[in-house]
């Protein structure tokens, strides 16, 4: 464990600022075009594999007693994103349609970049914010979603995911030899119905109808008009589709996450519809030491499920005897992902690895319930 005072150290903090260097490569890919404009996608997706098989595992954890105080320079790093974030999408969207030296190319290539800044940091900054009980936390979470048009992840994720993951009910908890690109389209749709069902059984229960004005889908639909007016007025049409671009490729990063946290694991049916507790078993893990660095502990996938009020530098790493672990980091798998017969090749086996270690007493796992 590592001390509780040793939290707050330099040495401890600042590597999670490794987002932190994404932002002047768009600049430069602004100021310079040509080959710059691949540094994002470089830095975001090839970069960290590297530093993570230089770097190895870091399974220690921090003593999850530690209160606020000890946390306000974690919380910072999150906090201070949203107009970093801003910044960058709509700066970038106001110097490419005015420059006059980017080629259409050049500009598909650095909004891409954007885009794995909006989904790879923004979205996981979004994710880590809308788990506290702080309202301007809350609020910071639903800017930075609705500044990529996925602004119902947060009712689904709070509602839905951590309630139903890994059983039928979860979308997002991807199905044994479901290929990505099957699981993307078929997310796309039924994560926005459940969390506007969830919402609105939510209302239900306080006896209010679908369309009260407490049901967070105005603020969601509002705030994302909202975005995409200011890409309007600050790039025209131009803008307006280098925005939705910089948002597609954050949503696509998001869901190969999403695919692959969960893939194949399957909570014991009890009967009756009900499931045994969340426990670790039910979430990959994965201990890469500069990837959690770069994603603020969120490849301690199995700890957020298992304790979801735990702040990120609190998240703590399983023995592979108590989770299921992951081959390499999340930017290697997601990229594996994207080639649906290498990734059922590698992961299907510790599946029914996984399975016979935690479930040995269950021999037929095609008859499961459907939801």
């Amino acid at each position: 464990m590592i001390a509780r005072q040793e939290l707050t150290r330099w040495h401890r903090i600042l590597p999670f600022g490794l987002s932190f260097l994404t932002l002047p490569l768009v600049w430069i890919g602004v100021a310079q075009g040509g080959w710059t404009t691949w540094l994002l996608p470089i830095y975001g997706w090839w970069v960290f594999p590297v530093l993570d098989w230089l770097m190895g595992r870091s399974v220690e954890g921090a003593d999850t007693e530690a209160g606020e105080a000890d946390l306000f320079w974690y919380r910072a790093i999150t906090l201070v994103w949203l107009p970093l974030q801003v910044l960058v999408i709509f700066g970038g969207i106001w110097a490419v349609t005015r420059s006059g030296t980017l080629e259409a190319g050049e500009k598909l290539t650095l909004f891409l970049g954007v885009g794995v800044i909006s989904g790879s940091v923004g979205i996981v900054y979004a994710h880590e914010l809308l788990h506290q009980a702080s309202r301007l936390e809350r609020w910071l979470a639903d800017l930075l979603l609705a500044s990529v048009l996925y602004s119902h992840f947060r009712s689904e994720h709070l509602l839905v995911h951590h309630a139903h993951v890994a059983t039928p009910r979860d979308a997002v908890t991807a199905r044994y030899n479901e290929g990505f690109y099957r699981f993307f389209g078929r997310v796309l749709w039924q994560c926005w119905w459940s969390a506007f069902r969830a919402e609105r059984a939510r209302l239900a229960k306080r006896g209010r109808g679908r369309w009260h004005r407490s049901n967070p889908f105005w603020r969601y639909w509002a705030l994302k008009v909202g975005f995409l007016a200011l890409a309007v007025v600050v790039g025209g049409a131009e803008g307006l589709g280098l925005f939705l671009f910089q948002a597609m490729i954050a949503i696509f990063q998001l869901e190969l996450i999403n695919y692959i946290e969960h893939y194949g694991l399957t909570r014991k049916h009890l009967g009756g519809g009900k499931y045994e507790p969340i426990k670790p078993r039910h979430s990959w893990n994965a201990d890469q030491r500069a990837t959690n660095w770069y994603l603020i502990n969120l490849q301690r996938h199995s700890d957020h499920h298992y304790k979801p009020a735990r702040r990120f530098p609190l998240l703590q790493s399983y023995a592979p005897d108590e989770a299921p672990h992951l081959p390499a980091g999340y930017p290697l798998m997601t990229l594996m992902a994207l080639v649906p017969p290498l990734f059922r090749r590698v992961m299907n086996p510790r599946v029914r690895a996984w399975r016979r270690q935690f479930y040995p007493e269950i021999t037929d796992w095609k008859r499961l319930p459907a939801g």
